[in-house]
């Protein structure tokens, strides 16, 4: 039997618990933190593969192992590893405080609403995208997934970073600092878990689910849904299928070029995606930017023009690019260098369809597209319909093969 027994966040282990153990597992401060007698063989937690071998051969002589972990060893803990080598029926786990339990409640703050995110030995990038798209993230860190590498990814967001560091113990402490301050500062190896709250929407509204909010019941919402000039906005058949292939989900960025209204940079927000709007005009900024707030979402807004203001944003995974004029080509082109999966290009000009299939391919993009033509139906006097046709679009979409996603240029 393998008894996993999660402390560190106050809560001592139980002498029974010890009692009888032929081999004992931790990191070297849970192992400090226990007296056991001289003859039980320690194993410092370290790499997981040898203590797992060790445990394995007392497993195989049916002899006791203590495991002791950090707080619920079954939240992004080590149960999962145990379970999956030696089966569950093996375990006897008795959990402890979560350290994102006791963070939040140092804080004073509930957390079902919260998203709880894991950047320890995991790519950093999902727990960023994670803070940018949702109001209240717990961030479990890890070695160059810090406060200070988490803050500087957060400078331009309206985020308070609530730094927690050795929970449980005579020095722990919580810190609330700004993203800045948390990039300027060496935080050494002591954190246990950083908070990322936006405070104006820290305390959400009553649910009776846990976790982040739930995705939207219908997305291509009406076009009277958002501001916009002239009718100058992705009409929703367009952005309908162009949702459907840049697939934004949570834990990825997706940029909007030349967003204009920024209908598609909501939309993608809505599905939990973090998303940067580029626009050129002032008044399309403060117009995504009204959309953005009418919906309750999260997007950065970029004021300039693509391509040259790309160069100063982070590599998305999908791009969206509903504007440009001459500049298209170039604009296509800079966006396929960067984009992990995907770009897709509206466009209503015949004459560019050429050079922007030609920049995805000349990316190593496998591009294909369509002429979409609606005609929505619209009343006529005496109570009758007509259909009215709407102006055709051209929609091309470049994926990136599967076997290169990793290769991203940087």
């Amino acid at each position: 039997m393998i008894t996993v027994v999660g402390t560190g966040t106050g809560a001592p282990v139980p002498e029974d618990v010890l009692t009888g153990a032929g081999l004992v597992v931790g990191g070297r401060r849970h192992l400090e933190s226990v007296r056991l007698p001289g003859s039980v063989e320690r194993v410092v937690l370290g790499a997981l593969a040898p203590a797992l071998d060790t445990i394995g051969e007392y497993v195989a002589k049916d002899r006791p192992v203590v495991v002791l972990a950090s707080g619920d060893p079954g939240f992004f803990g080590i149960v999962r590893a145990l379970a999956e080598r030696f089966g569950r029926e093996t375990l006897d786990v008795r959990p402890g405080v979560s350290s994102v339990a006791a963070a939040f409640a140092r804080a004073g703050l509930p957390w079902e609403d919260a998203v709880v995110v894991s950047a320890h030995g995991r790519d950093p990038r999902t727990a960023v995208q994670m803070c940018r798209a949702y109001p209240k993230v717990a961030v479990l860190t890890g070695p160059g997934a810090g406060p200070a590498e988490l803050g500087a990814a957060l400078r331009s967001y309206e985020r308070v970073l609530v730094v927690a560091t050795a929970l449980g113990s005579p020095q722990e402490r919580l810190e609330r600092v700004t993203p800045a301050e948390a990039a300027a500062r060496d935080w050494g190896q002591a954190v246990s878990v950083v908070l990322s709250l936006d405070e104006r929407r820290s305390l959400g509204p009553v649910r009776a689910h846990a976790g982040p909010p739930v995705p939207p019941a219908g997305w291509a919402l009406d076009e009277g849904e958002f501001e916009h000039r002239d009718s100058m906005i992705t009409k929703f058949e367009v952005r309908a299928l162009a949702l459907a292939r840049l697939g934004p989900r949570p834990g990825e960025l997706v940029w909007d070029v030349g967003a204009g209204s920024g209908s598609v940079a909501v939309e993608c927000a809505r599905l939990g995606a973090a998303v940067t709007a580029v626009e050129k005009t002032p008044d399309g900024v403060e117009r995504v930017r009204a959309n953005a707030a009418a919906h309750g979402v999260d997007v950065q807004v970029v004021h300039g023009a693509a391509p040259t203001v790309l160069s100063d944003l982070d590599d998305p995974d999908a791009v969206f690019v509903g504007g440009g004029g001459s500049e298209l080509p170039a604009i296509v082109t800079a966006c396929a260098r960067r984009a992990r999966r995907t770009v897709v290009v509206a466009m209503a000009a015949l004459d560019r369809v050429p050079a922007v299939r030609a920049a995805l391919t000349g990316a190593g993009y496998g591009c294909d597209g369509v002429l979409l033509q609606s005609s929505r139906l619209a009343p006529l006097p005496g109570e009758v319909t007509r259909l009215a046709a709407a102006n055709p679009v051209f929609l091309l979409w470049g994926v990136r093969p599967a076997a290169r996603r990793e290769g991203v240029a940087q």
